[in-house]
């Protein structure tokens, strides 16, 4: 695998890492509306499940309580996120719309001292968008003895870890081919860092999204592909989808998951 800029160094291995017992799984600390990854602890692993279709989120957020409920999980066990939103937020409107999403995490009593431990990814789908927020996918922990490591690394874009702004985006405006082509290398290297914040690499990847408009095909033979390594074998997900924020261009996830459901709502 080849060490791209980026975040390196950004997390220092497994040192990083926030134990949350009530939930069985470690986290790296983000923002204040999402950790940046998180990995299940030993004697359990994470199971993914995916709305068809997804549901607006008062809907997305009752069917996840009854779903935990009835799996006799704690909502503490609630590790990621994945949400669809009808187009980017400006920086203050994605600040406004954060606001309402920890809310909800801390009436459920998620956070830990203070602290969100639950990864998460927001898109835009750019073909058939919602028309509001929706929840598209959620994780949780699992009693298991399949040996890991199991995780969720939150959605990143173009910007450094633990930062938020216009002005930290890389080649801000820009569009070119050669700009995507950095701000795709600047993201892989956001990947790289946190997968080893987690104690994992790229050959425990199951599931790699790109969330991009922009070709990507240019990048697939000498960038992402190559980078991914043993992952590149598992395939990448394209979804043509805008990050959450305005100016953000590009943007990825990754996960490692033994067991993934795709949940039926009946809409």
């Amino acid at each position: 695998m080849n060490e791209l800029p980026g975040s390196a160094g950004a997390y220092d291995g497994e040192s990083m890492l926030i134990q949350n017992l009530r939930g069985n799984y470690s986290f790296l600390k983000g923002i204040a509306p999402y950790s940046a990854g998180v990995v299940a602890m030993a004697g359990f692993e994470i199971l993914h499940v995916r709305l068809l279709p997804a549901l607006p989120l008062a809907q997305g957020f009752a069917l996840l309580e009854r779903h935990l409920g009835a799996q006799k999980r704690p909502m503490q066990a609630l590790c990621g996120m994945e949400l669809r939103s009808p187009k980017p937020f400006t920086f203050e409107g994605f600040a406004e719309f954060n606001a309402g999403y920890v809310a909800v995490l801390k009436r459920w009593n998620v956070f830990l001292d203070g602290v969100n431990p639950v990864a998460r990814t927001n898109v835009c789908p750019a073909a058939d968008p919602p028309n509001e927020p929706a929840l598209h996918a959620f994780s949780y922990t699992v009693p298991s003895g399949a040996t890991g490591p199991w995780f969720v690394i939150a959605g990143a874009g173009e910007l450094p870890e633990g930062t938020l702004g216009p002005r930290d985006i890389v080649r801000a405006g820009e569009v070119s081919a050669d700009a995507i082509r950095e701000k795709a290398r600047f993201v892989l290297g956001l990947m790289d860092a946190r997968l080893r914040g987690l104690g994992a690499d790229w050959r425990h990847v199951t599931a790699t999204d790109v969330y991009t408009i922009h070709d990507i095909h240019p990048l697939l033979g000498p960038e992402i592909l190559p980078h991914a390594g043993a992952a590149a074998h598992q395939g990448f997900t394209w979804h043509y989808a805008r990050p959450p924020i305005i100016g953000i261009e590009y943007e990825m996830d990754l996960r490692a998951c033994r067991r993934e459901l795709v949940m039926g709502t009946g809409r």
